[in-house]
């Protein structure tokens, strides 16, 4: 695994629910928009057409905040079957803002191999 990606990992929130009603339901409920809209109304997503989707897997929305700063995000729905004919869905909710790169430089006084530049 890339170094980035473990990065990006450590900072996403991961949840995960176990529930009575089969995968096939489930699914329906986070992929077909009718049924979708009544817990994530189109509102809160950023583009109502799923960013991108495996089949009864998995499928990922693009967020957008409703109030400032107005951050954008990834969140991911992960359907799969547990032993007793129910689902285990797993979200993962990440931020995607590039916004937020810019922010993460480093600090003048952070003790890094800063170069000094000539007059």
């Amino acid at each position: 695994m890339s170094d980035a990606k473990a990065e990006r990992q450590e900072k996403d929130l991961v949840f995960e629910y176990e529930l009575d009603a089969p995968p096939e339901k489930v699914w329906r409920a986070v992929s077909i928009p009718a049924f979708r809209e009544k817990w994530l109304p189109k509102q809160e997503l950023a583009e109502a057409e799923p960013v991108s989707t495996a089949p009864g897997e998995e499928i990922s929305y693009r967020m957008r905040d409703g109030e400032p700063p107005f951050l954008e995000s990834v969140v991911t729905f992960q359907v799969r079957p547990d032993s007793n004919g129910g689902t285990i869905l797993t979200i993962v909710h990440g931020l995607t803002d590039t916004r937020l790169a810019q922010q993460m430089t480093p600090a003048a006084n952070g003790n890094a191999p800063w170069m000094m530049l000539a007059a």
